[in-house]
């Protein structure tokens, strides 16, 4: 399984859209700023939003799409799964990751 996800900094100013094959893994690694970049620059580690594709390709060409959209369109994005803007990240269960009510189908 292959995750587009959407992340933010504590103020909730900046959104930003990836792609990964370990969800967990990839939120803890912004957490800990493992990389250098936009992420860890603007401190976003702070998971709000997440969906599953079967490629990385799918996963690849939805973090494209988004990362085109304004922010309105990515906060009623973010709100249909996550109405509070919550953190996900603390929560996340193995049955969350592989949940087929996340699976984007437009693919």
């Amino acid at each position: 399984m292959l995750y587009t996800y959407i992340i933010t900094n504590s103020a909730r100013t900046v959104l930003y859209t990836g792609h990964t094959d370990c969800l967990s893994g990839r939120v803890h690694q912004h957490l800990s700023k493992t990389f250098p970049g936009f992420a860890a620059k603007y401190n976003c580690d702070l998971l709000l939003w997440y969906e599953l594709h079967e490629t990385r390709d799918a996963a690849f060409r939805r973090e494209r799409q988004i990362k085109k959209w304004n922010r309105q369109w990515k906060l009623n994005l973010i709100s249909k799964m996550n109405p509070n803007h919550a953190d996900l990240y603390p929560s996340l269960t193995v049955d969350d990751l592989y949940n087929p009510q996340y699976t984007y189908v437009n693919e």
